[in-house]
């Protein structure tokens, strides 16, 4: 039973992880800044799936690879561990995590659009539906009417926001891509190279921006750094490795729409970590943006 469920498994698991990644990098975000946790985590993910692969595959690096894995894996790596994160990581700063990763709920229907867009995928009105459902569930988080001639305005910074969509957006993208270049290939071994792209990525933006001082500053905060460090095990190592495996053993719709249950699993996390004072409509907003997602990928 397990076995044969083993997808769906890795899926929740998937959501658990990004929900507790995302509480640690916020805290660590708010210490030494997003760019400096972006570069960190990725170094400390990338040694911990190495050991990993390592010892289960007796590869340190992912030399078996074939030139389509390194070319897809990379550009899903540059899009969605680079710019994406870039947005997303600076939107736990500008909005908290929780806010962040409800607008990360777009990415589902943000990835159907662009399968209809790009590989002429069948979009239907229960998916249409679906994306409506879910956006609704968004803007009852994020809207609210003022006492002011009753007009309704955004409860949340909108480069806030906007970092977050982006975020959404480069992850959606990302999704494509890896789902290009994995194949059958080690979902562990097929984030190595995602990670190796995202790192070259942000030491190139690092470099032209003249922030090592950012990273160096970083490294004497230890809070901060066990912080980065812990998100770092749920985040680019063990939630990236079960998002990949869930893709291989269930469909890509199955797989984000439990995935997707993060905006639910962090509300806990929220209230004890932040203190975050959760009103009864952003959880149902939550809950509507899950079930939006749900509609989009199972009807």
């Amino acid at each position: 039973m397990l076995k044969s469920n083993i997808g769906e498994l890795t899926a929740l698991g998937t959501a658990i992880c990004w929900s507790l990644s995302a509480t640690f990098f916020e805290l660590s975000g708010k210490k030494v800044g997003s760019l400096a946790v972006n570069y960190i985590r990725l170094v400390t993910g990338f040694i911990f799936i190495s050991i990993f692969t390592l010892i289960t595959r007796g590869y340190l690096l992912p030399l078996d690879a074939n030139s389509q894995n390194w070319i897809f894996l990379s550009i899903s790596g540059l899009i969605g561990f680079f710019i994406g994160d870039l947005f997303l990581f600076q939107s736990y700063l500008e909005v908290g995590s929780r806010v962040s990763m409800l607008i990360m709920a777009t990415s589902p229907p943000i990835t159907a659009l662009l399968g209809f867009l790009i590989f002429g995928e069948r979009l239907s009105l229960i998916s249409l539906l679906g994306m409506a459902v879910t956006l609704t569930g968004i803007a009852l988080v994020i809207l609210s009417r003022g006492d002011e001639e009753k007009k309704v305005k955004v409860t949340y910074s909108i480069k806030g926001l906007t970092y977050a969509f982006l975020g959404s957006l480069g992850q959606a993208v990302g999704l494509i891509f890896s789902k290009l270049g994995m194949g059958s290939y080690n979902a562990f071994a097929a984030t190595q190279i995602r990670i190796i792209a995202g790192f070259i990525g942000f030491t190139f933006l690092i470099l032209y921006s003249k922030r090592f001082e950012d990273i160096k500053n970083a490294f004497k905060d230890k809070n901060a750094l066990l912080g980065i460090t812990i998100g770092s095990i749920f985040g680019p190592f063990v939630g990236v490795g079960l998002s990949l495996i869930s893709l291989q053993y269930t469909s890509a719709g199955i797989s984000s729409t439990i995935t997707s249950i993060t905006p639910v699993t962090i509300i806990p996390l929220a209230v004890l970590v932040f203190k975050d004072n959760i009103k009864v409509k952003e959880i149902m907003g939550a809950l509507i943006t899950v079930i939006g997602v749900g509609i989009l990928f199972l009807f």
